[in-house]
């Protein structure tokens, strides 16, 4: 873990560096996000335990810890290989204890997500202003001019005027949802709220040229679909042509909540850390962001080796290459297992990963329409595009 660190943090301070790979080396073994669980996996020359999780604590406290510049180089090697690709980035946010707002931007990979970019708040509730995180959203364009094709996907609280404005300045591509409330020009001969738009079970609708808000200056394409065995009709705005396979890119939005799930109570249990700052969390969660990216490229590179089997009970795959990549970490000192060498994100997933075969069958089974209708909605005379 230090030579990972190293590789791409020459100018940062060693004792910095050791202090992480520690730390992640430490989670990986005990999968919990708590200072006091740590210490039995960290060998040190303290004689007391609380000498070590002080050690921990000022390094949460430490302003000189630089996490973007720690992690960020990481995950862009991470997905050299998607320069090509059109890159799926998740915007979501997370509540922590009713107090703390932590507002992720995600890669979505492979049925899964990866961090590339958070940021904590003392704010209690989810939904939070477009200042809050566009900076965000300006340093990751910044961060991916490599790559051409990028498409951010966001759920309700982020359809807003300045989203929108800025992502047609920064030329990236974008997939949302809208609340229900939101008024729109075009499918009707009156501007309505989406909410009345619902078609019928089992039924979708693709409306092209559709204004949006009162003003209905705002134009894009917008896909209504109303899922069987789903509380909730979608409605999804894009900037791209309008059609299933929208539904499909917003679906992907999803992935960041396992990645939640991951980090606050399923493998590293966030939410059992203790620490009430916003600062602390985000260079703790700097901790779990790197276990994840290290452990689901490591279990890749198990998967391309050839030796999933040798962790996985499954036939075929069965479980996420986090998983297969931290089972196989945990081997390395309890089995004698050999260290894989990091590899990039796959691309595309060779094996994907269903636990049994009727949750594959769900899986390619879950959405059917019996009615698909377009339709291309005419601006009103005398408004602009």
């Amino acid at each position: 873990m230090l030579s990972l660190l190293r590789q791409y943090s020459h100018r940062w301070d060693l004792r910095h560096l050791k202090t992480l790979a520690w730390m992640v080396t430490a989670l990986v073994y005990s999968s919990k996000l708590s200072l006091p669980e740590w210490e039995v996996h960290v060998p040190s020359r303290a004689r007391q335990a609380q000498s070590t999780e002080r050690r921990w604590q000022r390094f949460m406290g430490n302003r000189w810890v630089r996490i973007k510049s720690l992690y960020v180089p990481l995950v862009l090697a991470a997905i050299h290989r998607w320069k090509g690709r059109r890159l799926y980035l998740a915007l979501d946010t997370t509540v922590l204890w009713n107090r703390y707002c932590m507002i992720h931007l995600s890669v979505t990979c492979c049925g899964r997500a990866v961090p590339l970019l958070w940021r904590v708040l003392e704010h209690s509730s989810a939904s939070v202003s477009a200042n809050r995180y566009l900076p965000m959203l300006r340093l990751a364009h910044r961060l991916l001019e490599d790559y051409p094709d990028v498409m951010v996907l966001a759920d309700r609280g982020f359809a807003n005027r300045d989203l929108l404005e800025w992502l047609s300045q920064s030329r990236w591509h974008y997939c949302l949802r809208l609340p229900s409330d939101v008024v729109v020009h075009g499918p009707r001969r009156h501007p309505v709220e989406v909410g009345t738009l619902w078609p019928p079970k089992g039924e979708a609708r693709c409306n092209e040229g559709v204004g949006l808000w009162t003003d209905g200056r705002w134009r894009c394409n917008l896909v209504l679909a109303n899922v069987r065995g789903v509380k909730e009709p979608w409605a999804v705005i894009t900037d791209g042509s309008p059609s299933l396979n929208t539904l499909w890119q917003y679906a992907l939005r999803f992935r960041v909540e396992e990645l939640f799930l991951d980090s606050k109570s399923g493998v590293f249990d966030l939410e059992a850390s203790g620490i009430r700052s916003a600062q602390a969390l985000e260079r703790l969660y700097l901790v779990a962001a790197v276990a994840i990216l290290y452990g689901t490229t490591q279990g890749m590179a198990v998967q391309l080796d050839g030796l999933r089997s040798q962790v996985d009970p499954h036939w075929t795959r069965g479980i996420r290459y986090l998983n297969i990549g931290l089972r196989w970490l945990r081997g390395v000192v309890n089995k004698g297992c050999l260290l894989r060498h990091p590899i990039a994100l796959f691309t595309v997933d060779p094996e994907p990963c269903f636990a049994s075969k009727k949750a594959e069958d769900r899986y390619y089974n879950r959405i059917w329409f019996s009615r698909i209708q377009s339709m291309r909605c005419q601006l009103p005379t005398g408004e602009a595009a």
